[in-house]
């Protein structure tokens, strides 16, 4: 099945394409312990958030930008460490087929991950270069919920935002599509989403293609 010419698929990373978010929280749980911070609600606090605010929210709002830098990028060297052996496992189920039958299409990836993590990912498991597009959380002022990734994204796309098909996994992403007015599909990797305009559990979900074959741009 083709997409429609016109339209673009952009994709965030963590929990849409690799299902990272366990490994985040222990990584984040490892390390906030190094600091003898103990943080109950971690998961909450920190899913669909960039660095620069879990670090300000969890361990100081005090912070110099450069100790907030190092804060997480040592984290992120962390969780690196951890999910590198399973990295192909970790892969969310029937994401890579999905890819690679639509490799044809505008591909973007648009992710408030760091630089280093995003290119770990991609590179790691070898679809860097299915994508026309790579969007990272350093590239924009304002991280999501905010819409700005998806509105840089669908510009160096070439399309508008609401010819874009946005997969997500996080209430921040989604807010964040949908205020760009892209259209939105829910991957449910492990929590409900409002909102979307289809869902999915994962890229084997056979009502996916063809939702997808009933999208036209406008």
């Amino acid at each position: 099945m083709n997409l429609s010419a016109g339209l673009a698929l952009v994709f965030d990373m963590d929990g849409v394409i690799v299902d990272s978010m366990p490994v985040h929280t222990e990584a984040w749980r490892l390390y906030l312990q190094r600091l003898n911070i103990d943080c109950a609600d971690l998961e909450a606090r920190m899913h669909g958030r960039r660095n620069d605010e879990i670090v300000a929210d969890i361990i100081s709002n005090c912070l110099t930008p450069e100790e907030v830098h190092q804060h997480g990028a040592a984290k992120e060297a962390l969780y690196r460490d951890l999910i590198r052996p399973d990295l192909e496992r970790k892969l969310v189920p029937g994401v890579l087929a999905f890819l690679r039958r639509h490799s044809g299409a505008l591909l973007g990836v648009a992710s408030n991950a760091e630089p280093a993590n995003v290119e770990f990912v991609l590179e790691g498991v070898q679809i860097r270069n299915l994508f026309k597009v790579v969007v990272d959380g350093m590239q924009v002022k304002h991280p999501k919920p905010h819409p700005e990734i998806y509105l840089r994204a669908a510009d160096e796309l070439g399309v508008l935002p609401k010819n874009c098909i946005v997969f997500e996994d996080s209430p921040a992403g989604v807010s964040a599509a949908l205020q760009a007015g892209a259209r939105v599909v829910g991957v449910e990797t492990h929590t409900g989403l409002t909102g979307v305009d289809a869902r999915i559990q994962n890229f084997l979900d056979a009502g996916l293609d063809r939702w997808l074959a009933e999208q036209r741009p406008v």
